[in-house]
């Protein structure tokens, strides 16, 4: 954990130069968007590569982008499904800390991650948490879960909130402050958002849920906005401080993620988290900058 918090991009940026560069081990490398990241990563001394994958392939795609591959270890291995069993080998072995999603489909990557034999499970459900900078925001901003699952159950949800509270400890945030969402503010039996958020708060009250003080049911305003939680009367430890916000299932946290993003112009960083070491799962719709941040953010856990 670093002994500050972490506010922007820049900041987290700074503390992965003040470690030893970590290991990424790459599933299926050839290809460009993977290229250019190894390359600013590189540039900005924030991470090492191993690259998996079709070697002929992979020295084409960098050399067509122009990206040195210089003391760049490549490990030759052309069928996609191996080269990620043979990345999150290296990963579960010690040779590498991170692991990146290249020319692979996601589905294929975990597959590998959840081996039995040479995998990176912890008994914890897998899940996506994305972090936010935000203009005009003081602080990070962590959304879960956007990406991973559909409609997570209770104990699911125990375990996405777990898995974000470790990422906000490596970025200084400790207990952070997670607001499990919902479109009141109320428990109402019609809407089981509100049960659930209930629950995972009486939950970490009773040490369910470790490192985090949780609240909800809350809206959105009220997570984000201490002036509208004091319009509304809401009194909360959490209520307008929210760290982390947990949507009630993946369409929620997909259209709040996008909004951020597209409407509020926010940049983001991500990854899948609940395994043994960090995943770097990146779209190709992704900025170069989300990119590397996200290799950031892995190398920051890592």
């Amino acid at each position: 954990m670093v002994d500050k918090v972490l506010r922007n991009f820049e900041d987290i940026l700074n503390a992965v130069k003040d470690k030893a560069p970590k290991r990424v081990a790459v599933a299926v490398a050839q290809d460009d968007a993977i290229m250019e990241a190894v390359q600013g990563a590189r540039e900005q001394k924030i991470a090492e590569f191993i690259l998996v994958g079709d070697r002929e392939k992979v020295h084409e795609t960098a050399g067509k982008l122009g990206v040195s591959l210089e003391d760049v270890q490549i490990i030759h291995e052309p069928d996609d499904r191996k080269a990620a069993y043979r990345a999150v080998a290296l990963v579960s072995g010690g040779q590498a800390d991170v692991l990146m999603k290249g020319l692979i489909n996601t589905a294929d990557l975990l597959r590998a991650v959840l081996d039995k034999e040479i995998g990176l499970r912890t008994g914890r459900v897998l899940s996506h948490t994305a972090v936010y900078e935000l203009p005009g925001f003081d602080r990070l901003l962590m959304v879960t879960d956007g990406g991973m699952n559909i409609a997570p159950t209770l104990q699911q949800k125990a375990d996405i909130i777990q898995n974000s509270v470790q990422l906000a400890r490596v970025l200084g945030i400790s207990p952070a402050k997670v607001a499990v969402l919902a479109a009141v503010e109320v428990i109402n039996p019609d809407m089981p958002a509100t049960l659930e958020a209930a629950a995972l708060t009486k939950m970490a009250d009773r040490g369910q849920i470790k490192g985090a003080i949780v609240d909800g049911p809350l809206a959105l305003d009220n997570a984000i906005s201490l002036e509208a939680a004091s319009h509304k009367g809401i009194k909360s430890p959490v209520a307008g401080m929210a760290d982390i916000l947990v949507t009630p299932d993946i369409v929620a946290g997909n259209i709040l993620g996008k909004s951020l993003v597209y409407i509020a112009k926010g940049k983001i960083a991500g990854l899948v988290l609940g395994a043994a070491k960090p995943v770097v799962v990146t779209s190709r719709a992704d900025t170069h900058e989300a990119k590397l941040m996200s290799i950031a953010l892995g190398a920051l856990l890592g």
